[in-house]
């Protein structure tokens, strides 16, 4: 494997860890304003992050390279809003879609051509949490005002359950 490549997947690990703390962080927020739903919807994001993190290492692994874990940085975003969690979840997987595209990128360039594959799945999975973080935002906005409408909302978000990715390395 291509050391850059490979520098960067080590760096994308700690990311991932970064995100699933930060999806705990708004889990918290919204547990303390009693909205269960959006809390249980970021934990389970907060899982999925820790299972991307865990494919890169488990990646990295098989193919012979040497994983480095580095401390996870705190979570320092500020909520005012029932919605600021949720600009903040959409700004920050817009910035992991660009992390991926680095890495894809640099694989391509290095003619990795199996780093690539195994990012397709990311690349793929990146455009569904950033629609995914759109959708949340539009429905807080059109119904967080209105609380049957938020209460609505918060039962639905508290339906999702926690499945793992099925990618095979």
């Amino acid at each position: 494997m291509n050391e850059k490549v490979a520098m960067l997947l080590n760096e994308q690990i700690n990311k991932e860890f970064y995100s699933a703390y930060l999806y705990l962080d708004i889990a918290n927020f919204y547990t303390k304003k009693g909205l269960d739903g959006f809390a249980n919807w970021y934990e389970v994001q907060a899982k999925e992050e820790q299972d991307h993190a865990m494919l890169m290492y488990r990646y990295l692994q098989n193919n012979d390279q040497q994983v480095t874990l580095e401390t996870i940085a705190k979570p320092d975003a500020v909520f005012e809003t029932l919605v600021d969690p949720l600009k903040v979840g959409l700004a920050h997987e817009r910035y992991v879609t660009s992390l991926i595209n680095t890495i894809y990128d640099a694989a391509q360039e290095a003619k990795d051509f199996r780093t690539t594959q195994f990012l397709d799945w990311f690349v793929k999975e990146q455009g569904e949490e950033e629609k995914n973080s759109m959708d949340q935002i539009t429905k807080m906005e059109l119904f967080g005002e209105d609380a049957r409408s938020l209460y609505m909302l918060n039962s639905e978000l508290g339906t999702r359950v926690y499945t793992a990715p099925s990618l095979v390395l």
